[in-house]
């Protein structure tokens, strides 16, 4: 059973590429969704030590909070409402340098400085959105992207 977990240095390529390889190994053992996106997100909190790392779920018309690893979250986000809800709106990851020049950017933890969103879709509707948010300015770049999107396909 894949019950251990290698944090990994070198690049923040290297890095990725052992952390999907230790995911799929997750993969093999367990089938539930839920139960995937919760090991996922300790992994990333593991690896990376980002602030915050989760999913939000869309149930009827709204971003409900679902799981994650890092402080207290938002429970519940509308469409169009801070980058979760403008990533889910446009259907379209985005990745904010720096929170506090985004508007209408919603602040959940007053030490997230920086943000990588990336909305999951099930045959053309979005279901979810994956967020990560970290304490440095500038954390999140297209590496991230490229390597958290190989990851979420995964599930």
């Amino acid at each position: 059973m894949a019950e251990s977990f290698i944090i990994s240095t070198g690049t923040k390529q290297q890095q990725y590429e052992l952390l999907i390889a230790q995911f799929e190994a997750v993969l093999d053992e367990e089938a539930g969704q839920i139960a995937n996106m919760a090991n996922m997100c300790a992994m990333l909190k593991e690896q990376f030590n980002w602030l915050w790392v989760g999913f939000y779920l869309v149930q009827e018309n709204e971003l409900v909070v679902g799981p994650y690893q890092g402080p207290l979250a938002c429970t519940r986000i509308q469409r169009g409402k801070g980058v979760c809800g403008k990533s889910w709106q446009s259907g379209k990851p985005l990745i904010v340098p720096d929170v506090n020049q985004f508007s209408g950017h919603i602040a959940c933890s007053s030490l997230s400085q920086s943000e990588i969103v990336i909305p999951l879709s099930k045959e053309g509707i979005i279901v979810a959105v994956f967020d990560a948010d970290a304490e440095t300015r500038s954390c999140f770049d297209e590496v991230d992207l490229l390597y958290l999107e190989r990851l979420l396909c995964l599930l």
